[in-house]
């Protein structure tokens, strides 16, 4: 219905009301008194156009009565008093006499009938959305200001497939209450038991304000009742645009990672990014995205926006400039690091202050199968980009390498290793500052096993694990990124920062985490143990022996040691690999595995 036809239905059904209460009101008071006199008649004229004045200045013929709260009433409350206050003013003025118990009985039958037909649909639409089969029933845990909310959202709205029908709360003082008619059944140990009894197939967590650890507890209550669990989305996402206010998000494995988040030091960010004109390679990846992202928070002047991909490179930029574009200059570019000319014109135009590497080729099976493919890449494009950075000028060069780098056995690993040295000696010649940083798996990055297992668990599974004693450290994207431009603001050159991922997780553990959350048991989706593809190991290290630090050079990172590296060797390593065949550079790259090639390096 538009708004125009709305408003007459409106006004004529409270004209209709507004009359029928005063005349019903004298007909209560004497029932064989003549209804048609002056005094009758002017009351329900003065009342009328009263009422029509009052409930356009209090706009109750425009609010949408299907969500009304106690707001509402009491708009409701002060335009039918003020119309009777205003009738019985007349009535003194005219008649001389106001009829008190009929303006009585007129504004209770007037207060009931307005009531009544602006809250009739919300109470018809609330009765049959809660009473409907096809809907899914859900438990809310938290009853606090945000779990009210959802369920009220859920209640009022008709195209939700959830329906809520209780709460679980740790707060006594809520336990046993009943919010918008939904009952608080106890506390968060009594999950299972509360799911059970009441047939509960959906779980919406709803407390926002816990940390890791407290939700990490709440998890693996949620886990034991193998009911599938959502949860509200983050306010970031909601502003970014990324999903709806009224979504609900499927719980993700960052959040059983059971530590706190890594957090920044702004006044030492800020002055390294703020005003300044910064340079992200892989800028529409997983992780180069979420630089950008985190970026764009401290103010560039400018951004460049460098991949080789066109259309991550174009939906990033999108992105950007639908937040940052009135604030930062956003310059996408299209370039492929491997092309050396191309990566020195882009450096000498845009003058970068920082450049954050994070173009590379990163998987691990793929690269044993084109190891030239790798080496072209992670090795000779850092190479072009780097070396381009020293010529300019640039103040700060962030590589970003991985776990595997750590005595890999793997070409990708390898040369993320070799990567790390080559800016470890232009750190030792360069007035730029050259810096790596070693993430651990970052989870929901494209490729990780996280993406794999929850599209093989809506199949239907199995999941495919490849070992059952198989661990890795995880980090999060927004972490990783962190990482990355904290390590930019801390470097003084040649180091390689690592964040500190607390204890190393069994894949099979997330495996089966993802399972329950999802509504599953390990029986019903299984898990296939596939074994170790080639190049993987069984587990990762963070850092060499000889490569490590004691302290932390910043809460929950820490820093390995320089290497010296002989640049003639360097340079004679290198050369060579662009006149071996595919076996011979895979042989070269994994002898790196014992250190054989490194030593040699190494001065």
């Amino acid at each position: 219905m538009t708004y125009g036809k709305r408003f007459a239905f409106l006004l004529f059904l409270d004209s209709f009301t507004v009359v029928t209460a005063i005349y019903l009101s004298y007909f209560v008071i004497n029932p064989s008194q003549e209804l048609i006199n002056p005094t009758i008649m002017w009351s329900s004229v003065i009342l009328l156009m009263s009422h029509h004045v009052y409930s356009s200045i209090y706009r109750l013929y425009k609010k949408a009565w299907e969500y009304a709260s106690i707001k509402e009433l009491i708009a409701i409350f002060n335009a039918v008093s003020l119309s009777a206050i205003t009738t019985g003013v007349f009535q003194q003025i005219v008649f001389h006499d106001i009829y008190i118990r009929i303006l009585g009985i007129t504004w209770l039958i007037h207060m009931v009938l307005i009531c009544g037909t602006r809250l009739s649909w919300r109470i018809f639409r609330d009765v049959y959305y809660r009473v409907s089969t096809d809907k899914k029933r859900t438990l809310i845990v938290g009853a606090g200001m945000t779990g009210t909310m959802v369920a009220r959202q859920l209640l009022t709205n008709r195209h939700s497939k959830l329906l809520p029908v209780a709460f679980v709360d740790d707060d006594k003082k809520k336990q046993h209450l009943q919010i918008f008619g939904l009952p608080v059944d106890g506390g968060i140990d009594e999950l299972q038991e509360v799911c059970r009894d009441l047939s509960v197939e959906t779980i919406i967590l709803a407390i926002p304000s816990l940390n890791k650890s407290e939700l990490n507890n709440i998890y693996k209550k949620c886990e034991e009742t193998n009911v599938k669990v959502l949860t509200i989305p983050k306010m970031e996402d909601i502003m970014l645009g990324k999903v709806s206010s009224n979504e609900f998000i499927d719980v993700k494995a960052e959040d059983l990672l059971g530590r706190e988040p890594v957090e920044l030091d702004i006044e030492g960010i800020t002055g390294t990014i703020s005003g300044k004109i910064i340079l992200v390679t892989g800028a529409g990846g997983s992780i180069g995205s979420e630089i950008c992202r985190q970026i764009c928070r401290f103010s560039p002047a400018k951004i460049i926006l460098l991949g080789h991909g066109e259309n991550s490179i174009y939906q990033i930029d999108m992105e950007l400039r639908n937040t940052f574009q009135e604030k930062i200059e956003i310059i996408p570019v299209i370039a492929d690091i491997q092309d050396r000319g191309r990566i020195y014109e882009i450096m000498e135009q845009y003058q970068p202050f920082v450049v954050y590497h994070a173009a590379a080729h990163k998987h691990v099976p793929l690269m044993e199968y084109n190891p030239r493919e790798a080496v072209k890449n992670n090795i000779f494009g850092t190479k072009n980009v780097a070396d381009a950075a020293d010529t300019f000028g640039v103040n700060t060069f962030v590589l970003i390498s991985s776990d595997k780098a750590v005595n890999p056995p793997n070409i990708m690993g390898a040369t993320k290793r070799f990567a790390e040295m080559m800016i470890q000696h232009l750190s030792q010649k360069s007035s730029t500052k050259f810096v790596a940083v070693r993430f651990g798996n970052v989870l929901g990055s494209r490729g990780s096993v996280i993406p794999l297992f929850k599209k093989q668990i809506q199949s239907g599974g199995p999941i495919t694990v490849t070992h059952q004693e198989m661990t890795r450290y995880f980090m999060t994207i927004p972490e990783a990124s962190r990482l990355v431009i904290q390590a930019g603001s801390l470097a003084s050159g040649g180091e390689i920062f690592v964040l500190d991922m607390g204890e190393p997780v069994k894949i099979v553990d997330l495996a089966k985490n993802l399972i329950k959350l999802s509504g599953y048991t390990a029986d019903e989706i299984g898990i296939n143990f596939s074994g170790l593809r080639p190049g993987e190991k069984m587990y990762e290290e963070l850092l060499n022996e000889n490569e490590v630090h004691s302290e932390q050079v910043f809460p929950k990172i820490h820093v390995g040691k320089s290497l010296l590296i002989n640049e003639e060797k360097l340079i004679k390593f290198m050369e060579d690999f662009t006149e071996l065949e595919d076996v011979e550079i895979k042989k070269r790259l994994l002898d790196m595995a014992n250190n054989r090639v490194e030593k040699t390096l190494v001065i």
